[in-house]
């Protein structure tokens, strides 16, 4: 596998197409984290690393839907820099999802962060991913 944070977001993103309350990949370092700032900013429910038949452990995340109208609480999913090309942004140039409803992640020199602690470390870093 190339890319093990777009394989996570593909699995959120078609767990929630298809109405599913967990989802499960394998863990890492990076995706836990991930998981944390989506679990801190109410995108998910809960998420935990189980210890199965990989070494590294399984990571299963617990998606957030709305009770009511059943909608999910993440809109979109999208992957930001990948592989082939990655995508830096000073603390200057760091983007605003939806005007601020919606958040960033960034890779930075102090770890995993959104937008808008990146922007109050005034660090800048690379950008992994949107969520709104």
């Amino acid at each position: 596998m190339t890319d093990p944070i777009a394989d996570l977001l593909t699995r959120i993103r078609n767990a929630i197409m298809a109405g599913h309350k967990i989802v499960e990949a394998p863990a890492s370092g990076l995706k836990k984290e991930i998981a944390r700032i989506l679990f801190e900013k109410g995108y998910i429910l809960s998420y935990k690393v189980v210890e199965g038949k990989n070494p590294q452990g399984i990571l299963k995340i617990a998606l957030k839907y709305n009770p009511r109208s059943k909608k999910p609480a993440i809109k979109e999913l999208q992957r930001v820099s990948r592989p082939g090309l990655r995508n830096y942004a000073g603390a200057e140039d760091l983007p605003r999802i939806l005007n601020g409803l919606g958040i960033a992640i960034i890779s930075t020199s102090k770890g995993l962060m959104t937008d808008k602690e990146a922007r109050k470390e005034n660090i800048g870093g690379e950008v992994l991913c949107y969520v709104y």
